[in-house]
């Protein structure tokens, strides 16, 4: 026996049912804009302080940042740490060319900071170690720029493979050593240097710029370099009383960076 089944009986679809789905997706796109907001407010105000921490350091002044303590520490942005030296780079560069020395002098700029090779014939006769009255011109041009930089300078003496042995230089580490300290002793008096940012090295014949095997090379490898250390590097440098100010500088700017990377909302993103 059939039964007809009663019109009531037959479920009926709620008119309303959209309106639960909606507001999902309503809450869902609330929440994602108040995220966007909150990391966007954030960023600025970290960026803010970039801002006024590296304006205190170009313009050698003091920063509101100095006395700010910040947590977690790391190496900080690439841009950060060579952003000056790169200016200080365009700037010797250029006032070489005006000298017409650009031959006799280039730069580097690498990890360690920015190297101003000055060759021999700039500074020294060969074989000694006295400066040249030519060698305090191009001197006085680096010694300018690099006199209004925080930066610890590391002045380095390299020689040749060609051995000497006389009584006032029995080797090459002696020659080396002997054409650092000079430049030191020139940027100290004459250019009034910070003693306690400058220290002088010599290295002989066993760091060469390019290999020993013609007479134009080894001209290259008689040279004296100038190397302007990264803020990383000017405050780890061993009983250095660096500036507290270029350290407090140094430090402020790797700890705010790192504050920007970690709430980057990239890092957490499933590559």
């Amino acid at each position: 026996m059939l039964f007809r089944r009663r019109r009531d009986d037959i479920p009926q679809d709620n008119p309303d049912r959209w309106l639960l789905t909606y507001a999902d997706l309503i809450t869902l796109l609330l929440a994602f804009f108040i995220v966007l907001y909150s990391m966007s407010q954030m960023d600025a105000k970290k960026f803010g302080k970039v801002q006024q921490a590296l304006q205190g350091i170009l313009k050698g002044g003091p920063s509101i940042l100095r006395n700010q303590q910040l947590d977690t520490l790391s190496d900080g942005h690439g841009l950060l740490k060579t952003g000056s030296l790169r200016m200080l780079q365009t700037r010797i560069s250029d006032q070489a060319v005006q000298l017409q020395d650009k031959d006799e002098i280039t730069t580097d700029l690498s990890e360690r900071g920015l190297t101003i090779h000055i060759m021999e014939s700039a500074l020294f006769d060969e074989g000694q170690a006295d400066l040249k009255n030519r060698a305090r011109e191009v001197l006085k041009l680096v010694a300018t720029d690099v006199a209004q930089m925080p930066n610890h300078i590391r002045i380095e003496g390299h020689t040749d493979d060609r051995t000497i042995s006389n009584k006032r230089f029995p080797s090459n580490w002696e020659l080396s050593t002997a054409r650092a300290t000079e430049v030191v002793r020139y940027f100290i008096d004459k250019h009034q240097y910070p003693p306690n940012r400058i220290s002088a090295l010599g290295y002989a014949s066993f760091r060469p710029y390019v290999p020993n095997n013609s007479i134009e090379n080894r001209a290259k490898n008689r040279r004296v370099d100038i190397v302007v250390l990264t803020m990383e590097l000017s405050a780890a440098e061993p009983a250095s009383e660096i500036d507290d100010f270029a350290r407090q500088q140094y430090e402020i700017l790797r700890d705010i960076t790192q504050e920007i990377d970690s709430t980057s909302p990239w890092n957490n993103f499933p590559y």
